[in-house]
């Protein structure tokens, strides 16, 4: 299997990237971190590339197909928490740069991703959404806008793609345990004048499992999703976040 994880190098992709590899797949990552991405397995592929810019993407899909002559899965996964802030206080700069990197940034890896995948008749994309993006999400607004209209376009391809044998689908994470949401708590709990121990409870408390997720679990999926074991899950929205039960909890 040849796999593609766009920002792959840290955090969630590269947790994404390692599963593919220990069962067996070609792995080739994305990311703007330099050193991250110097810390990839010599045997993966590695490129800094900013998933918005389309001269970068396209040459890097023309690198994959010389070397590997198709891809399998694509895992559309770059994407920023962006401003945590009252939809009054968020700058029109921060909004457009948010939304930019998580739906531009899916957009045109699947856009240089289809074109291999209708050749050889077969292929997964799979894009990482969030739960924001099913119940939307206080004082996130540019971050959540941007994850519903990245479902929006995971289904359009579905249909657009899999008379094809083209399948997609959209894993929506909950909390995941990271410096990404450490920085999104502390910007939160100073936007509710709250202490950043009891965000942390609060998101645990507002789950039916009164649990985090750890960034294995999404792992797991993206291998399932992307594996004949789902030849027949296409359009679907699986959310990994022990089952959200207040996307706004209080504690």
């Amino acid at each position: 299997m040849r796999v593609l994880v766009t920002a792959g190098a840290s955090g969630v992709g590269r947790a994404i990237a390692e599963a593919y590899a220990r069962e067996g797949a070609r792995v080739w990552v994305t990311d703007v971190d330099r050193a991250a991405l110097a810390s990839t397995p010599d045997s993966w592929g590695a490129a800094e590339v900013d998933a918005r810019d389309e001269g970068g993407m396209k040459a890097l899909f023309g690198e994959i197909e010389a070397a590997w002559g198709g891809l399998d899965t694509l895992c559309a996964n770059a994407g920023i928490a962006g401003p945590t802030a009252a939809i009054e206080d968020i700058e029109l700069e921060d909004w457009r740069e948010c939304v930019s990197v998580n739906l531009e940034g899916a957009f045109l890896a699947a856009k240089y991703a289809a074109p291999m995948m209708k050749a050889q008749k077969s292929g997964s994309i799979i894009v990482t959404s969030s739960t924001a993006g099913q119940y939307g999400y206080p004082y996130r607004a540019p971050y959540a806008a941007a994850k519903w209209a990245v479902i929006g376009l995971m289904k359009t391809l579905a249909m657009e793609l899999g008379p094809h044998g083209v399948r997609a689908n959209a894993i929506c994470p909950g909390s995941v345990e990271g410096p990404r949401m450490e920085g999104v708590m502390e910007r939160e709990a100073a936007a509710k004048g709250m202490s950043r121990d009891a965000v942390y409870e609060g998101y645990a408390s507002g789950t039916s499992m009164r649990s985090w997720v750890r960034a294995e679990d999404i792992a797991d999926m993206a291998v399932f999703l992307g594996s004949e074991r789902a030849r027949m899950v296409s359009g679907q929205v699986i959310a990994v976040d022990g089952h959200t039960v207040n996307p706004d909890p209080k504690v």
